[in-house]
């Protein structure tokens, strides 16, 4: 019988060395004779352990890691077609806690199966919830996608089934889906994950998508940085094309959709819906005014459908298993499962997903590991590079949209980033500004002046210069760009800064410039 080694094929494996490992592998099956194939799949999410060497024995997953090329030929020494007792060895992947106490449904197949397969992904429940929607009406989609709950997960936490049925109900003989994948913020990867491990649940989405507002092509929007993950959904669109998923007619229903893969130049405020679609169009990144709203004025000034990767990958499930199902995950008004993405200082940095509700305490502490410098936990800053920063003091807040937004945070992506004690709040503060500046379009004037400003007046606080007039003006440049600024990233800037003001004070009150005597 034989032997399947699984060998992931995700960048954050390979930046860790899993194609050299995956060429090591090879040599050993071909040096040995054995009976023997690589399957290169996405990653798990568990990063401390990349790259993860998996070997299926009696239906069950055996896992190595993280493995190094000189460990290759010990393993096989060892046995590793039998589950060989090693100090690499972690036993059955799937019982490994940090995977067994999740919550896979977006993520349900990543690590799992061969990301370009068509008959893995049909093995493991794909297109299910395609052919359910081919069979129903457009109008019946979208309620079926409103009374699930789903949100927007790119960060705006915007109902999705009200865009759609927005874009369905808007007259036009053109209309469009568009995939923001421009996934910018710091601590984030879970739209590169599905993009490289599971291409197909993306694209099985937007099919859907479009079957629910009347679009017939679709665009996926991503980052010139993720070359693996254009790589990957550009093969993908092509074995769907020829499967028919794709196409004038989607699995012989006589409906049309097709799409297309687009790169940015890697502009960070491209990943503002209006900046993406001036982009997709061939202009200059620079924000819209809204309104019109692209859900009734878009690309191509067609409604258009803008929906972050994870929208969209978590419609096939909810197509599949019904709206009941995917509602009963989470709490308040934030329903279903939420891919948490953990980076930073920290001992078990991956993706975690998970229902809304966890506290951030049990996300760092428990899920995490604490920090990987051993050192005590300062800050944590949710929501990307325009998130707040929390302090252990706010730890008890669950992973919410309401409850972060009632202690002056937010979600955003999910991207969780964690510092010890020895971070500088007042840097972190400044770099919140100085990102600002450097990323904005320019086109209004309290982001592109007022970030400018508020780097100035962070570097006179550092340097202990009338520090209370200008912890005064600084907290006044948020003001004016949190309620002036065009888009969110003028307008989210100040969430990092203010926290570190509020919640850090001690580090903005450094000591005072002495000036030399006359």
């Amino acid at each position: 019988m034989t032997l399947t080694i699984y060998i992931p094929r995700d960048a954050a494996a390979l930046s860790l060395g899993a194609e050299k490992v995956a060429k090591s592998v090879a040599q050993e099956i071909a040096k040995r004779g054995l009976d023997a194939r690589i399957v290169r799949n996405g990653s798990r999410g568990m990063f401390w352990l990349e790259p993860l060497v998996e070997v299926e024995i009696g239906g069950k997953r055996i896992g190595y890691g993280p493995v190094k090329v000189k460990d290759v030929s010990g393993l096989f020494d060892a046995g590793l077609a039998e589950g060989c007792e090693h100090p690499l060895c972690l036993g059955e992947v799937e019982n490994l806690p940090f995977l067994k106490e999740q919550t896979r449904l977006t993520f349900a197949r990543c690590g799992i199966t061969d990301p370009l397969s068509l008959h893995d992904y049909e093995a493991h429940g794909g297109l299910k919830g395609l052919r359910r929607a081919i069979g129903i009406a457009a109008s019946d989609i979208v309620k079926e996608v409103t009374d699930s709950g789903l949100r927007g997960r790119g960060g705006a936490g915007f109902p999705t089934g009200i865009k759609w049925k927005t874009v369905l109900d808007a007259p036009g003989e053109r209309k469009y889906i568009v995939c923001n994948a421009d996934e910018g913020d710091s601590g984030t990867f879970a739209d590169r994950m599905i993009m490289e491990g599971d291409p197909f649940v993306l694209i099985e989405g937007m099919v859907i998508a479009g079957l629910a507002t009347g679009a017939t092509k679709g665009f996926v929007y991503t980052r010139s940085e993720y070359p693996h993950a254009i790589a990957a959904m550009t093969e993908a669109v092509e074995v769907a094309r020829k499967a028919g998923i794709l196409g004038a007619s989607v699995l012989g229903s006589g409906k049309a959709f097709d799409m297309e893969i687009r790169t940015g130049a890697g502009a960070y405020v491209c990943g503002e819906e209006t900046a993406l679609l001036n982009s997709l169009e061939g202009k200059r990144g620079v924000v819209r005014a809204k309104p019109p709203l692209p859900a009734h004025k878009g690309l191509f000034d067609c409604p258009t459908v803008i929906n972050n990767v994870i929208s969209l990958a978590s419609v096939p499930v909810i197509m599949d298993k019904g709206a009941a199902f995917y509602r009963d995950f989470g709490m308040g008004r934030s329903r279903g499962t939420i891919p948490l993405q953990i980076a930073g200082n920290v001992k078990h940095g991956g993706l975690y997903e998970t229902a809304f509700g966890l506290s951030l305490g049990d996300i760092v502490d428990r899920i995490g590991g604490g920090t990987a410098s051993g050192r005590p936990v300062k800050a944590v800053q949710v929501g990307g590079p325009l998130g707040a920063y929390f302090p252990r003091a706010l730890f008890d807040t669950p992973f919410d949209y309401e409850a972060f937004a009632a202690k002056d945070g937010l979600i955003g992506h999910a991207g969780l980033v964690v510092f010890d004690d020895t971070a500088d709040m007042l840097k972190q503060a400044r770099f919140a500004m100085e990102f600002c500046a450097v990323e904005s379009c320019g086109k209004c004037t309290p982001c592109r002046i007022g970030s400018t400003r508020g780097v100035e007046t962070a570097d006179k606080i550092a340097r202990g210069i009338e520090p209370e007039k200008n912890k005064e003006l600084l907290a006044d440049l948020c003001n004016t760009m949190k309620f002036g600024s065009l888009c969110a990233l003028g307008g989210f800037t100040p969430y990092p800064v203010m926290s570190a003001m509020t919640h850090f004070p001690e580090d903005f009150s450094p000591a005072p410039l002495i000036e030399a005597a006359e």
